[in-house]
């Protein structure tokens, strides 16, 4: 962060001070975990039921906090006081954003991808200068201003990811940074139990647009008719990506390798170029894309980004993770999280990798779909037998749609079977697993991971990432 003195930081919040100095700076970051407390650095304390951050104050300051940003008076402790700690934290991001006018903002949401296509972005635009992105999916009111924080004079880009269970939770977030670049990915039934439809997820994605400036730029996946739309909701330019006739940054002639890796022609109005991915999986043409069409806005040339898309990896975790067994089993470790779309593009990753060879999809609960979620389960279930998937393990009984929608499919040459949980689809991996096999877990936040763990343990030390 950059450096505040404790008035400056009481006034951005609309606070009151206690028992400091106004004239002492905060030099350090700003935390909510004390044991990531710093010299110089502001601890923020959340109140809580059964762990109240006020409680670990005394030893915030001892560990080198110039002050604690909380909401009750601790004795002996400087203190910014303030009614909500959350909502102070995120006026604090914005002065900090106000006060550093070489920063570039981009901000991207969408029902899927998100943080594989935040990690994409931000591994490019750190060629162009010093970059600030949050770890895994850190989106929502905690993560988004947290990593605002981070950023300090030299920073020239912050690439964040902003999450949504509802309408106007996007605009509250760019509200807190706001944006200059905005990219929307997709529309899809992720979280659709919370918000209720289709239609309201794609108004509060587009939130995400409409709060730009006008100088501002959107860019915007022509490939989802739905984003395309969101054109008409801002004033500021649109570029458009994707494989569609109309995009500006395009891909033609895509191909996928033995490894279910990406190859295309990256054409943009300034040129073309071949693009060989090293990323797993035919979704990621479009994460791609939507990243080299912010890249390019930034200056970089088409030769350029196309090598530099190239050397693209894995940031975050559990995410499209590629790994080779000792014995020969390839296992894609997709399991952070789940939903039908993103459960689909997983499948057709498994199928293409699988060509040739025996498919296993361990399939658990995919959550938040509200009065979709039997609909949702179903058709994932049917896409897996329909994509000749051989081996399916659905694992818990909330998850059994899956194994109804895949027995269902009358043509399907493959077996499903329910389990009660993760160490019975672990027991049946070990028995059957056999040398060539490819296993695809996928779920959502259920310890659908421990499937992936096992097998990983197997493969540590000897396995050869993709």
């Amino acid at each position: 962060m950059i450096p505040l003195t404790l008035a400056e930081v009481t006034a951005a919040v609309d606070g009151r001070l206690l028992a400091a100095d106004p004239a002492v700076r905060v030099t350090g970051s700003v935390e909510f975990d004390s044991r990531r407390v710093g010299p110089g650095a502001l601890f923020v304390a959340f109140p809580g039921e059964r762990v109240d951050g006020h409680d670990y104050a005394a030893a915030a300051v001892e560990a080198g906090a110039v002050a604690v940003l909380g909401t009750r008076e601790v004795p002996g402790v400087p203190m910014v006081l303030v009614a909500d700690a959350l909502d102070a934290m995120g006026r604090l991001a914005r002065a900090v954003v106000d006060r550093l006018p070489e920063l570039t903002v981009i901000g991207l949401t969408g029902s899927s991808g998100k943080t594989t296509t935040k990690d994409l972005i931000a591994q490019l635009t750190v060629r162009l200068g010093p970059t600030v992105a949050p770890p895994g999916s850190f989106n929502n009111e905690l993560g988004h201003p947290w990593t605002a924080l981070q950023a300090g004079p030299e920073t020239r880009f912050l690439v964040l990811e902003k999450g949504a269970r509802g309408v106007g939770h996007v605009r509250y977030l760019c509200e807190v940074v706001p944006p200059r670049i905005s990219v929307v990915l997709n529309v899809g039934v992720a979280h659709i139990g919370e918000f209720g439809s289709v239609e309201n997820i794609a108004l509060a994605k587009g939130e995400l647009v409409e709060s730009l400036p006008a100088d501002g730029l959107a860019v915007l996946n022509a490939d989802d008719p739905l984003v395309d739309a969101m054109a008409a909701r801002t004033s500021a330019r649109v570029v458009r990506y994707g494989e569609a006739a109309h995009a500006d940054v395009r891909a033609v002639d895509v191909a996928m390798d033995e490894r279910g890796r990406p190859s295309y022609t990256l054409v943009t109005p300034e040129g073309s170029a071949p693009v060989r991915l090293g990323l797993t999986g035919r979704h990621q043409v479009s994460n791609t894309l939507a990243a080299a069409a912010v890249a390019r806005e930034l200056g970089v040339p088409p030769a350029e980004l196309a090598t530099a898309l190239g050397g693209l990896g894995l940031v975050s975790t559990r995410r499209m993770d590629v790994f080779d067994r000792p014995d020969g089993v390839t296992v894609i470790d997709d399991s952070y999280n789940a939903n039908p779309a993103s459960t689909g593009v997983a499948l057709r990753a498994l199928a293409g990798l699988g060509a040739g060879r025996r498919t296993v999809a361990v399939l658990g609960y995919m959550a938040e779909l509200g009065s979709y979620e039997r609909e949702g389960h179903l058709e994932v279930g049917r896409l897996a037998a329909e994509l000749g998937v051989d081996r399916l393990l659905v694992v818990g009984e909330p998850a059994a749609p899956i194994h109804e929608g895949a027995t269902a499919v009358e043509d399907w040459g493959g077996e499903s079977v329910l389990l009660t949980d993760q160490a019975a689809a672990v027991e049946v991996l070990r028995s059957e697993l056999r040398p060539g096999d490819v296993v695809l877990v996928k779920g959502s936040r259920y310890r659908t991971w421990e499937v992936a763990d096992a097998l990983r343990a197997e493969a540590a030390g000897n396995g050869a990432a993709s």
